[in-house]
């Protein structure tokens, strides 16, 4: 049984790209620039993840032609990571050629640890042929990000930390806030001190604060960095950042296949569970 969209409206801008423009248009209009998501991951099927990549392709020159400030994020997983690593990379350079054309971005999103390597791998080599259009995702809880943080940073990536949001075991990945946290700042300190411009995507007050002090107390302009967060979550703060200089991004996704990631947002909070049900119950 498919459940009704009503219910990921909140995390989720709509299921096509059409439905997504207005919520584009109101964030560029406070001055936040966007990053669209299409939905979806762990393709199996050949055709299936040709098709997604025409899709990518699609949404890079549907947000030119539409004059949004918006750059788009992928899945590997979604261009066949799962079914060939070099038909991945294929598919993958293929979109990069679009966005060179297009002097726009691609940012590689990560995904569940059993793929982090082969997607850093790949990672690097578009890294190497694209340069400025392609960027990566690093998550502050996995203990391996200790390795990759100051190598990628060292390369001059295009680095978008976050926390992690995937379930992952103890050997694999930090299990208490606190320590996750930690985790964070000692990278966001690499990342500001290694990289031009790193993206630090987080909705915690206590992290936000910390950076904002941080890049006072270093004598870090607010242009040295973006602060990035989620679709549905802490909207008017980003506004507030905006409106004090900070440079501001909001993840957008949009699709059919929203389930996975709606299921993610819901587990991360117990007040994501109230709002749905408020939602659904409402008369």
């Amino acid at each position: 049984m498919k459940l009704p969209f009503v219910l990921a409206k909140r995390f989720v801008a709509g299921e096509t790209f059409d439905q997504s423009v207005p919520k584009v248009r109101e964030l560029n209009k406070h001055g936040i620039k966007v990053t669209l998501d299409l939905l979806g991951e762990n393709v199996k099927d050949r055709r299936m993840a040709d098709d997604t990549v025409e899709s990518y392709i699609q949404l890079i020159e549907n947000i030119h032609n539409a004059g949004l400030k918006s750059t788009i994020s992928i899945k590997l997983t979604m261009l066949g990571l799962d079914i060939d690593e070099e038909y991945c990379k294929e598919n993958l350079f293929k979109l990069l050629d679009v966005a060179r054309e297009h002097d726009s971005f691609v940012r590689i999103d990560m995904e569940g640890s059993d793929c982090t390597q082969a997607t850093i791998d790949l990672f690097k080599e578009a890294f190497k042929e694209y340069g400025k259009h392609v960027g990566i995702v690093i998550q502050a809880y996995l203990h391996r990000s200790k390795h990759d943080i100051p190598e990628l940073a060292e390369m001059g990536a295009d680095i978008r930390l976050c926390k992690g949001a995937y379930g992952e075991p103890e050997r694999v990945a930090l299990q208490n806030m606190p320590a996750i946290r930690d985790a964070f700042k000692e990278y966001s300190k690499i990342l500001l001190e290694k990289t031009a411009y790193p993206r630090i995507a987080t909705h915690d007050d206590e992290l936000v604060n910390w950076i904002k002090n941080y890049i006072l107390e270093n004598n870090l302009g607010k242009s040295r960095f973006e602060f990035q967060m989620l679709y549905g979550l802490r909207e008017e703060t980003m506004i507030e950042l905006a409106s004090e200089g900070y440079n501001t991004r909001v993840y957008v996704p949009y699709g059919t296949m929203w389930f996975p990631y709606f299921k993610r947002r819901l587990l991360e909070r117990k007040e994501n569970i109230f709002f749905i049900a408020s939602t659904m119950f409402k008369k």
